[in-house]
C-alpha cells in the first residue's frame, strides 16, 4: 500500500482528496493535517465520510512517514513549508497556487508579493495529464493547475495543437465558478445571504488562472471570472478567431483526435437536447471535464465550453490521477464516478 498524508485535510479540497484517498484500492492515508482541528475527528468537519475512517487530525509534527505528500493549504503557506515536506516525502502534489507559474516577474504580477521560494518554481511538474503526462511519470514535485485554469486549457489546447487559431488574436475566458471554490474559510462575500441569487464578477481582469492558461497554451489569454449561485463546479468559455479558411468540421476532428484516448475528457457536441453543451451540474462529483464548441462560418468566431467539478477534476481528482501515473498503477483507479443527474 502506499502511504499518503494530506496537509490542509479540514478544508473542501483536503476533505475531497480524503474522500477519494479512501476508497483507493493501493492507498492508506496515515496523516490528515489540520493546524485548526488537531485531535478532532475527520468525519466531525467532513460528516459525508463517516464510517468511511476513524482517523482524526493531527499536527503536522505528528505526521508519520509517507510515500506522498499532497499540500492542500491556503495560497501562500505551501511556499513557506515545502521544504519540511520535501523531506518528509520525496513526492509532493501542491495544490495550491505558490508553485503554478514558472516565471517570478509573472507570479509578482499576478499575486502582488515576493515568492518565498522562487528557486522551485522551474522544479514543479503541472499537474495536468492531458498535457504533460510523459512528465509526470517522473516527477517528484507536481503542481496542479486551478480549476478555471484546468477548463479553460482543456477548452482550447487542441486547436492551439493542430495550429487551427489565430493566435495573436489570443484568447478571451469568461469564467463561472460556485462558492467552494472560495475555500471553507471564505469571508463575508460567501455568506448565504450574500451569495444566493448573486451573480458576482469578482475578477473583471487579470484573474490569477488567465496566467496559468498563457503559461500552458502559449498565447495571450484576458479571463474574467463570475461567482454563481452554486456550491460545486466551474464552467469557462472561450473566444478565439479561427485560421482563414478553418471549418467547423476541422475543429471537430481536432477534439476528437486529441480526446479519443483521454479517459476523463469528453467532447459534448450533441445537435439538440438540453446538455448538448457542457455543464457543470452533471458532473459533479466525478473526474470528468467535458468540452464543446460553436463556430460562427461568417465570422470565424470560435467559441469553446469546458465544464468540471472544481473541487475534483478542478482539484483533488485531478491530484489524485496525477499520482496514479507518477506511481504507475491504472491512471483512472479511483476516479470511475460518472457524477450525479438529477441534483
Amino acid at each position: 500500500m502506499v502511504r499518503v498524508t494530506v496537509a490542509g485535510a479540514a478544508g473542501y479540497i483536503g476533505g475531497e482528496l480524503l474522500r477519494l484517498l479512501l476508497g483507493h484500492p493501493e492507498i492508506e492515508v496515515v496523516g490528515a493535517v489540520s493546524s485548526r482541528f488537531p485531535g478532532r475527528r475527520i468525519d466531525g468537519v467532513h460528516p459525508n465520510l463517516r464510517s468511511a475512517t476513524d482517523l482524526s487530525f493531527c499536527a503536522t509534527e505528528d505526521v508519520p512517514e509517507s510515500d506522498a505528500v499532497f499540500l492542500a493549504l491556503p495560497h501562500r503557506v505551501a511556499m513557506t513549508q515545502i521544504e519540511q515536506w520535501t523531506q518528509r516525502s520525496k513526492l509532493v502534489i501542491d495544490l495550491t497556487g505558490d508553485f503554478r507559474l514558472d516565471d517570478t516577474a509573472v507570479y509578482e504580477r499576478y499575486y502582488d508579493e515576493e515568492h518565498q521560494a522562487p528557486h522551485l518554481l522551474d522544479e514543479f511538474t503541472p499537474g495536468l495529464p492531458e498535457l504533460y503526462r510523459d512528465q509526470l511519470r517522473t516527477a517528484d514535485l507536481i503542481s496542479v493547475p486551478g480549476c478555471m485554469a484546468t477548463a479553460g486549457v482543456l477548452a482550447l489546447y487542441p486547436l492551439v495543437a493542430h495550429d487551427l487559431i489565430d493566435p495573436e488574436q489570443g484568447a478571451q475566458f469568461d469564467a463561472r465558478t460556485g462558492s467552494s471554490g472560495s475555500g471553507a474559510t471564505a469571508g463575508p462575500a460567501n455568506l448565504h445571504a450574500e451569495r444566493s441569487g448573486a451573480m458576482r464578477v469578482f475578477a473583471p481582469t487579470r484573474h490569477r488562472h488567465e496566467a496559468e492558461i498563457s503559461r500552458h497554451l502559449g498565447l495571450s489569454a484576458a479571463m474574467t471570472a463570475t461567482g454563481v449561485e452554486a456550491v460545486r463546479g466551474a464552467q469557462s468559455l472561450c473566444h478565439a478567431t479561427l485560421r482563414e479558411g478553418v471549418d467547423e468540421q476541422q475543429v471537430r476532428r481536432a477534439f476528437r483526435r486529441q480526446y479519443s484516448a483521454e479517459p476523463f475528457v469528453r467532447v459534448v457536441a450533441h445537435q439538440r437536447g438540453i446538455h448538448r453543451y457542457p455543464d457543470p451540474k452533471i458532473l459533479l462529483g466525478s473526474n470528468f471535464c467535458d468540452v464543446g464548441f460553436a463556430v460562427d462560418a461568417d465570422t470565424g468566431r470560435l467559441t469553446t465550453i469546458a465544464a468540471l467539478d472544481n473541487l475534483v477534476k478542478g482539484g483533488a481528482g485531478n491530484a489524485l490521477q496525477c499520482l496514479n501515473i507518477r506511481l504507475g498503477l491504472p491512471e483512472t483507479l479511483g476516479l470511475s464516478f460518472p457524477g450525479l443527474h438529477p441534483l
